[in-house]
């Protein structure tokens, strides 16, 4: 099997291709094949074969929309290294001509950027953002076989099971989350058959390699982050208790043996949660993390009950806040300007909103519920104990204050969303 580090080889010559071509079409009618293809590409075109994948047909499919790429963007480990990416292979690509691509773990590209007129002709083959490159949708491409196989590939001219993809060459490598293991996307570079170069799968592999070290070490910052917050907290509390990160990774421990990660349910929430190696906990949320109390004798009563105080602190321009104080002491999140108009217009909607409702508070535009949806999610990952949805709003029990800004032009002054203009408006007639 071809990865990065083996030698990749040569372009396939005129009487390859022809060889190649009548191998596809023997499997494709059932005949022996007189010449077999590479054996990655052999279980390629197999598993097309099993999907219905129609060679003849070019590439078509619903694309995503903008407000769903942007909230895949946002929501990918990849989106804080494609500078990283971009750095790697941007000269390499304006050489030979190419194009770099950059899909989720579902193959759907997320970002592409290269030579112009390249990716104009990828457009005609619909390699483009919101497109989904999966072997059952495209056939045998680089970014679908390496989804497929997990490793480096490399898919050159008539490799490709569809026709119209022949005219193409491409490498793609997989990028794991150091965290988990888990595949995240590809990174891939393509461009017209007559631009291949030997180098490209080893190089695309290597600039995968270093996307992981970077968010591994953007991990290790984060949970250095998270342990000058929860140590005081530990300290405070008493008993057996644990920070972690969202991935379970520990960051401070008190009572008992550190473990280096904690085993997280997939959809862990505020309240009493059971571990099976720890028993029964409570768990509330850190900026980054979670704060895990084993519920015995000395920590039972130690946190029941929700947080019961937030103050949206709007009184720094350019600097909005919220402190949540809660059963074992206070912490700060700061706030994106989109974030804080958000909490913002939940604070006068005591009553709760719905995303449209929401959405006309924040764009003027009660249509752009998936945006509100995407945020409001993207929130309750800190906030989730704080934070109430069906319908979207502050929990019972929780006293909600918001301090102001002495000049009411100073209330999110760079904000266009209309519950803030409307605000401001208010302020200054009173």
């Amino acid at each position: 099997m071809e990865t990065g580090s083996a030698r990749t080889p040569p372009p396939a010559p005129a009487d390859a291709v022809r060889a190649l071509r009548r191998a596809r079409d023997a499997r494709l009618s059932g005949r022996p094949a007189g010449a077999a293809p590479r054996a990655e590409i052999d279980a390629s075109w197999s598993r097309a074969l099993r999907s219905g994948v129609d060679p003849e047909r070019a590439p078509d499919g619903a694309l995503m929309e903008a407000e769903e790429i942007e909230h895949e963007r946002r929501s990918t480990a990849l989106g804080a290294v494609i500078p990283s990416l971009r750095e790697g292979l941007a000269s390499f690509v304006d050489v030979t001509r190419q194009i770099m691509v950059v899909t989720d773990a579902q193959g759907r590209v997320l970002w592409r950027q290269g030579d112009r007129s390249v990716l104009r002709r990828a457009g005609g083959i619909r390699l483009e953002e919101g497109a989904t490159w999966t072997e059952p949708v495209r056939g045998t491409n680089a970014i679908g076989t390496s989804l497929a196989a997990r490793t480096p590939v490399r898919v050159h001219s008539a490799e490709h099971f569809v026709d119209v993809l022949q005219s193409w060459t491409c490498a793609a490598s997989p990028v794991r989350d150091p965290r988990d293991g888990r595949l995240i996307g590809i990174v891939d570079v393509s461009g017209p058959e007559s631009t291949f170069h030997p180098a490209t799968l080893a190089l695309v592999d290597s600039v995968a390699k270093l996307a992981e070290s970077e968010i591994r070490n953007r991990h290790l910052a984060t949970i250095e982050r998270l342990r000058s917050v929860a140590a005081p907290i530990l300290c405070r509390i008493g008993g057996r208790a644990l920070a972690v990160d969202t991935h379970g990774w520990l960051a401070a421990v008190a009572g008992m043996p550190p473990v280096d990660r904690l085993p997280l349910p997939k959809s862990l929430a505020a309240g009493r949660v059971w571990f099976p190696s720890l028993g029964m906990c409570r768990v509330e949320p850190l900026p980054g993390g979670w704060l895990v109390q084993v519920v015995d004798g000395t920590s039972q009563n130690a946190s029941d009950g929700p947080p019961r105080r937030v103050v949206l602190d709007l009184g720094r321009a350019g600097q909005p806040v919220v402190h949540v104080a809660g059963p074992v002491g206070t912490w700060t999140q700061r706030l994106s300007p989109r974030h804080a108009e958000m909490l913002y217009a939940l604070a006068l909607r005591t009553e709760g909103c719905t995303a449209s409702e929401l959405a006309r508070d924040i764009f003027g535009d009660g249509t752009r519920t998936v945006t509100v949806r995407a945020e409001i999610s993207r929130m309750r990952r800190h906030l989730a104990e704080v934070l109430a949805h069906r319908p979207y709003r502050f929990r019972e029990g929780v006293d909600v204050e918001v301090v102001h800004p002495e000049e009411p032009a100073d209330l999110l002054p760079n904000s266009t969303a209309p519950v803030v203009v409307r605000a401001r408006a208010s302020a200054r007639n009173s």
